[in-house]
């Protein structure tokens, strides 16, 4: 939220309740009150390439590595465990943000965004998302949009 100040970026913090053994996204937009649609998960993967790359994805959805890998610049791609999680980028499983990791890498938003004005991420601990403006978070994060998600075209 720092470096959102810093930058001038407007963003509204919507705390919930965390439950540890529940830390999947559809849970966590039923707490906030917000469809699906409009809260994205952070994913953090490596390339043989490129190395780490960050996707964000509707909470909903699922990864699909092949269209990852394509529009990443990599051959093959896979997720980074979640036990190396915290020394690549800072944050925890369930806390993970595309705003303030330790390095700055990669980032790739689902073109699904699009269809939303406003969209939540990860403030970067559980138990608390940022709803933001789409395009100011998309800039800020210098992130690409592209097709990332299984089962769309």
């Amino acid at each position: 939220m720092r470096m959102l100040d810093k930058a001038k970026i407007s963003y509204t913090p919507i705390e919930y309740t965390v439950d540890d053994n529940d830390l999947s996204g559809v849970t966590i937009a039923k707490n906030v009150g917000l469809d699906c649609s409009m809260v994205f998960k952070t994913l953090v993967a490596k390339g043989d390439k490129t190395g780490p790359v960050v996707m964000c994805i509707p909470v909903d959805k699922e990864i699909d590595l092949k269209k990852a890998a394509s529009v990443t610049g990599n051959k093959k791609i896979e997720m980074v465990h979640v036990k190396d999680l915290l020394a690549l980028t800072g944050y925890i499983r369930g806390g993970c943000s595309p705003i303030g990791m330790k390095k700055k890498f990669p980032t790739f938003f689902n073109s699904s965004c699009l269809d939303k004005e406003e969209i939540t991420v990860s403030a970067g601990i559980k138990g608390c998302q940022l709803l933001l403006n789409r395009s100011e978070l998309v800039e800020f994060t210098r992130a690409a949009l592209c097709d990332l998600v299984k089962g769309s075209n």
